[in-house]
């Protein structure tokens, strides 16, 4: 009976079920690997900031992926970049599984460098996708959808990274990682066989100089969204766990689980992001709307700055700080993620939504590079000083966008 209901299903909802299927698989493996990485160079004795360092390449090629993966998108069709993505994070898991004595930093960054490419192209696909399978002005049934993509997405990856702290404990790096490609490699030829040929390609051929958006909105919207995760990563990517081990004197598993637990919260209010801004009354998002929910979370980070500067019960003003950030964050990049994928133009969708989440991998950058860089030269409050900042220039910007 479930596969025949499976069957009768419209093609619109089958293809958003294959495309949210490959989402779920990479996303589950790419919060596994994060995990794997970080636990197992932390026991061969590498400090947090070197172990930061491993994914630079991640965030670089992430820069560069998101850019020209939309014009691959529009040229070639977003079936075909998704399961390049699939087979790239193949390629990448299959580079991790030699030798201990073979993993060196150089060789690990290249892998991560792979792995950032294909999480990007999987990601700029998945999201591109979803336009093209809601019927045009169907924009409370498009934000719903977008937001259960991207909401799971993130719970997902806080799955992988209790996942990859199990298959470590079970199977140790190398198994782990042979595990994670050959069921990634059964996903891989299930979508490309069921994915349509002709999703997402663009009617017009786009030129390369395509790639730079020539819409206000989409440039705005895309600054702002580049300030808004480097005001999440300047404090969460490296000063945060940091902080977490050596102030609170937490083990690697408290502050992995801790973390994971996060992102798993943050993704599920994600989910549900469409009934805190007004589902229930018809609305849809605005200009305005991203405006006041960034405008609410500038609050945040300052009031745990000044409770970490005033020595006020800083165990419990971080852990509740964090989970109010993380909450009102989700919001925000929820409302983002609707707005790109609203404003972005049918026909080579991929071009406008690759540009907007170039600016996000690169605020993940900053906000990862400086994250250790301020934390290590001024500590934790600085960093947090740095994210209030960050978001309320995101805020500034969205005043401008079209309401």
């Amino acid at each position: 009976m479930g596969l025949l209901s499976l069957k009768m299903l419209p093609p619109a909802i089958k293809q958003y079920l294959v495309i949210t299927g490959n989402y779920w698989a990479f996303t589950l493996t790419d919060g596994a690997l994060r995990m794997l990485v970080v636990l197992y160079f932390h026991q061969l004795g590498y400090s947090p900031l070197n172990i930061a360092m491993l994914f630079l390449f991640y965030e670089i090629f992430g820069v560069i992926t998101n850019l020209v993966g939309g014009w691959l998108g529009a040229k070639l069709g977003l079936n075909k970049t998704m399961n390049i993505g699939l087979a790239m994070q193949i390629v990448a898991l299959g580079m991790l599984a030699v030798p201990a004595e073979m993993l060196t930093v150089i060789y690990v960054m290249i892998a991560q460098a792979l792995s950032g490419i294909a999480k990007d192209l999987n990601k700029m696909s998945a999201k591109s996708s979803i336009k093209l399978l809601v019927p045009e002005g169907a924009e409370g049934k498009l934000y719903q959808w977008v937001a259960i993509l991207t909401g799971s997405k993130n719970a997902l990856k806080g799955v992988g990274f209790f996942l990859g702290g199990l298959l470590l404990t079970l199977l140790e790096f190398k198994g782990a990682i042979i595990l994670m490609a050959a069921l990634l490699a059964i996903v891989w030829v299930f979508s490309l066989i069921t994915l349509k040929e002709d999703l997402g390609k663009a009617k017009n051929k786009p030129k390369f100089k395509d790639i730079f958006s020539k819409s206000s909105s989409i440039n705005l919207l895309s600054a702002a969204r580049m300030f808004l995760f480097g005001a999440r990563d300047v404090w969460f990517v490296v000063a945060l766990p940091v902080f977490l081990a050596v102030t609170f004197n937490w083990d690697h598993w408290w502050v992995g689980g801790f973390m994971a637990s996060w992102v798993i919260g943050y993704g599920i209010v994600q989910s549900f992001a469409p009934y805190f801004t007004g589902k229930n009354q018809g609305k849809v998002p605005t200009g305005k709307s991203a405006f006041l929910w960034a405008s609410y979370l500038t609050v945040i980070p300052a009031a745990i700055a000044l409770a970490l500067h005033f020595n006020f019960h800083i165990q419990a003003s971080i852990i509740i700080g964090l989970l109010i950030f993380g909450a009102v964050f989700a919001i925000n990049s929820s409302l983002h993620s609707y707005l790109i994928v609203s404003y972005a133009g049918n026909d080579g969708v991929s071009l406008d939504v690759g540009f907007y989440y170039m600016a996000n991998a690169m605020g993940r950058l900053i906000g990862t590079v400086l994250s250790g860089w301020v934390y290590q030269n001024y500590g934790l409050e600085a960093c947090l000083w740095i994210s209030s900042l960050f978001v309320a220039i995101a805020s500034l910007l969205s005043l401008k966008l079209k309401q």
